[in-house]
């Protein structure tokens, strides 16, 4: 299986809009892609699986806490396999696991306005961020914050997949302790 290892370029004006805020260059690129991918879909929002599938198509640290090909190349399946009719039943409805409450649409009829779930993982990952005193949130600060919601679509997904979002959150964990280590050699 072979990715993508280039850094991507980050969409211009994605640093301007307040999706990108408080966010890395990749993960602003990453904002942008499931953005594009909830409006291909035909759905009203960016939910927490727009952003997985955007989040592993991108970012190869994303990819290695996620487990080994086997277990990749199933969630990668689950995920395209969303968008040519696994996900119709979540089409037209909005993410929401109680986490934040639903906000309506608004009067534009723009497609990608985020879901509460959606919402809730990208405050989290600039939360991370912060809190280890970085400018912009990580491929790993954005994962984490996609598992701390169990309800969430992410969630689901990387469950059906054989990925245990209790065994996600410890490898991220792990991994950030190793940086934190590292940084104190």
């Amino acid at each position: 299986m072979h990715f993508r290892t280039a850094r991507p370029t980050v969409p211009e004006g994605a640093h301007s809009h307040p999706d990108a805020a408080g966010l890395g260059a990749e993960l602003a690129a990453v904002v942008a892609g499931a953005r594009r991918r909830a409006v291909r879909d035909g759905d009203r929002h960016v939910d927490t699986a727009h952003l997985l599938h955007s989040l592993l198509e991108q970012d190869p640290e994303a990819r290695s806490l996620v487990g080994g090909p086997p277990q990749l190349a199933r969630l990668l399946g689950y995920l395209v396999q969303r968008s040519i009719g696994y996900g119709l039943r979540w089409q037209g409805s909005v993410e929401d696991s109680g986490a934040l409450p639903v906000v309506p649409r608004p009067a534009t009829g723009e497609a990608g306005d985020w879901s509460p779930a959606a919402a809730a993982a990208l405050t989290h990952a600039r939360e991370r961020a912060r809190r280890r005193g970085e400018r912009g949130a990580t491929g790993s600060d954005l994962l984490a914050g996609l598992v701390a919601d169990p309800a969430s679509r992410a969630v689901e997904v990387l469950e059906r997949a054989g990925v245990h979002a209790h065994e996600l959150t410890a490898r991220i964990e792990a991994r950030a302790g190793e940086f934190v280590q590292d940084a104190s050699c």
